[in-house]
């Protein structure tokens, strides 16, 4: 008797298991709790230093645009209106100042504030401090700014450019050559016409902006 023979397939291969999506997902999460854990605790560690960083700078441009002042007082800008009353802002946008600088006898030879605008590359950050009786500019230099090497950046580098503005009233005029004919021209960087005349048109804009502003406070506005 011929033993039968069984036909069939051959024996499946055992699949293995993978990993459960659940799992997948869990440390997905859990990596990215850690990361943002990181990121805020190195954010709380180096926000004090941060922050004093940008006071001293802030210090410095007020400093180097009202020409040494033996000390200067801070006006908040709450609605349209100045006030001494520094406003609590719980982490909100930076309230807007103005810096008020005084000699030793406690007479005011300028005022200084910051301003930005687009340049040719970013926004390009000025302190920009002028004499709201006169109107005449004591000065400015660069917070911030971005401009191509080697040109644009010539509004902070190039001596010759920004020691051009002190004493010029707005609203200024650049000019390509024979700047002074008239104390509101300035001559623009060449190859940088475009950098130049934004560092121009923020201080223009600025200058505009915070007289009526100062002389509303000198008036008798809000102490």
């Amino acid at each position: 008797m011929t033993a039968g023979h069984q036909h069939g397939g051959p024996a499946a291969a055992a699949q293995r298991s993978g990993t459960p999506a659940w799992r997948l997902i869990a440390t997905l999460a859990i990596a990215g709790a850690m990361s943002g854990w990181l990121i805020a605790s190195v954010y709380r560690v180096t926000l004090p230093a941060i922050e004093r960083h940008a006071a001293e700078r802030e210090s410095a441009a007020i400093f180097e645009v009202l020409k040494a002042p033996a000390s200067w007082d801070t006006l908040y800008l709450v609605g349209d209106a100045l006030t001494r009353t520094a406003p609590e802002t719980r982490g909100g946008p930076k309230i807007p100042k103005v810096f008020e600088g005084f000699d030793a006898s406690g007479n005011r030879i300028g005022v200084a504030i910051t301003a930005g605008e687009p340049g040719f590359q970013d926004v390009v950050t000025l302190m920009i401090g002028f004499e709201p009786e006169s109107g005449a500019l004591t000065g400015f230099t660069v917070l911030e700014q971005k401009e191509t090497p080697g040109l644009g950046d010539k509004i902070e580098r190039d001596s010759a450019f920004t020691g051009q503005f002190a004493g010029r009233t707005p609203p200024l005029l650049g000019v390509k050559d024979r700047a002074g004919a008239t104390p509101s021209e300035v001559q623009t960087i060449t190859g940088a016409t475009i950098s130049s005349r934004a560092v121009i048109r923020i201080i223009n804009n600025a200058v505009a902006r915070w007289s009526p502003l100062i002389a509303a406070w000198d008036q008798g506005g809000a102490k």
